[in-house]
């Protein structure tokens, strides 16, 4: 106790605004990461499953990206493309690029096996009805998809949070870079450390609680508080549309 008892913890509570400015920006990059990533890894999900040499190209796409670190990727991003592409990206910018292409190749698998694991017969029925195939892909085959890929969706959200932290090598305000900017100050590493791997661990909690309420959701017929009270408000939207057409129909 008196190892502990030699840190300042109070640093963490005086420095609590540059924390969670740092945490904003972190899942500000990883929302709209994790956005891009889920639209480019249903296209790169797509692309694998169709006839070469498309599914190779695609999958040395997937299986590229899958290698390369979170450090590599935003290296190659912020100082290599955009001298390629004459472009000045922002940090902001830098590591949603990092991020997407690192883990849009991740959630291509994901919904690879997700949509494989979708009967044939579903697809086929909804083509002997006489519905386009676009629109048995979108209404039928991949709401189901997606309700089995959420739940990594979600772990793979929790990865990108994480590696938001490798960033700091650009100067991505985030947690890490946030916390040696007051570690040069303060000389505690123990301590702003600690705290921002609390707030790592925080954030994984709350977006596994997310992504859970979510999944439940999707189900048929859906559970949970969330679920509850979101098929509530449908239950009396209708019932007031119930309403409202029996009484115009009386008068």
């Amino acid at each position: 106790m008196q190892i502990f008892a030699a840190y300042d913890w109070g640093l963490i509570w005086d420095n609590r605004t540059a924390l969670l400015d740092g945490l904003r920006v972190a899942l500000e990059v990883s929302v709209v990461a994790l956005i891009l990533s889920v639209v480019v890894g249903l296209l790169l999900a797509l692309l694998r499953m169709s006839k070469p040499p498309v599914s190779w190209l695609a999958a040395l796409y997937v299986n590229v990206f899958r290698g390369v670190p979170a450090l590599v990727s935003v290296i190659w991003v912020y100082f290599g493309l955009s001298l390629v592409l004459n472009i000045q990206f922002s940090t902001f910018q830098a590591g949603v690029i990092a991020l997407t292409l690192l883990y849009s190749a991740f959630i291509a698998e994901i919904y690879r096996a997700a949509l494989t694991a979708i009967p044939k017969g579903q697809r086929e029925a909804g083509l002997a009805l006489g519905m386009h195939p676009v629109r048995v892909f979108v209404s039928v085959t991949l709401p189901q998809a997606t309700k089995i890929a959420i739940p990594n969706i979600g772990s793979m959200f929790i990865g990108m949070v994480k590696d938001t932290s490798t960033f700091t090598v650009i100067g991505l305000t985030e947690v890490v870079r946030v916390t040696q900017n007051l570690n040069s100050t303060y000389f505690q590493p123990f301590v702003l450390y600690t705290a921002a791997a609390a707030l790592y661990v925080a954030v994984a909690f709350l977006i596994d609680f997310l992504f859970r309420a979510v999944e439940k959701v999707m189900e048929s017929p859906p559970r949970g508080r969330v679920a509850a009270a979101i098929t509530g408000r449908k239950r009396r939207r209708i019932l007031a549309l119930i309403e409202r057409t029996s009484a115009s129909r009386s008068a």
